[in-house]
């Protein structure tokens, strides 16, 4: 679920933070731009590990600050794909159910693979799994709050750098683009134990 990312940035310090020494200055710059960030094809970043290397700092004409290029390891959530991980649930629609770690939120279980066969309930706004035993048929409910396993399927990476200025089609795309979250998970509990775990520990 975590994996550790060698990444290479160039961090500036502001004249006012050299009396804390270089290393304590670009820790904490790095932390303060890229924890809780989501870094494209990376994933999210959690806590700064270690710094690997600094390179020479420089000062520009007209600018005070340094600017120093250094090479470091971060600490990043992203999963494997068929990793199995305990979410609970956030909420239910047609699409599927939408599941959060605590710390990430961006999970989907799609209506294709949840439990067969599955239905959408929509007094109760909730999935039910239709769990057929020999006594009849058994509507099992998936409930906001409830725990549940489920195996990592696919990750979307989403750009929301900005492309154009305003006004440009570039600028169109951008704002459909960022009504998307960064990054996002894809997840299924179509298989045997996976889904709540309220399901297989009765």
């Amino acid at each position: 679920m975590f994996v550790l990312a060698e990444m290479k940035d160039t961090v500036r310090i502001a004249p006012w933070l050299f009396k804390i020494g270089l290393l304590d200055a670009i820790k904490e710059a790095l932390n303060k731009k890229f924890a809780n960030k989501v870094v494209h094809n990376v994933g999210l970043c959690i806590a700064l590990w270690d710094v690997t290397y600094v390179d020479d700092s420089y000062i520009f004409p007209g600018d005070g600050s340094s600017h120093t290029v250094v090479h470091f390891r971060y600490v990043v959530f992203r999963p494997f794909m068929d990793e199995i991980l305990i979410g609970k649930i956030k909420g239910c629609s047609k699409e599927g159910v939408h599941v959060s770690l605590g710390f990430f939120d961006d999970i989907l279980i799609s209506s294709d693979a949840l439990q067969h066969p599955s239905r959408f309930d929509e007094n109760e706004q909730l999935w039910v799994w239709e769990y057929e035993t020999e006594d009849g048929k058994h509507d099992l409910f998936m409930d906001v709050g409830e725990e549940l396993r489920f195996r990592v399927v696919d990750e979307m990476f989403v750009d929301i750098t900005p492309t154009g200025p305003e006004g440009s089609t570039e600028a169109e795309s951008y704002d459909s683009e960022m009504k998307k979250p960064p990054y996002s998970i894809v997840g299924s509990i179509s298989d045997p134990g996976l889904g709540l775990l309220s399901w297989w520990n009765s």
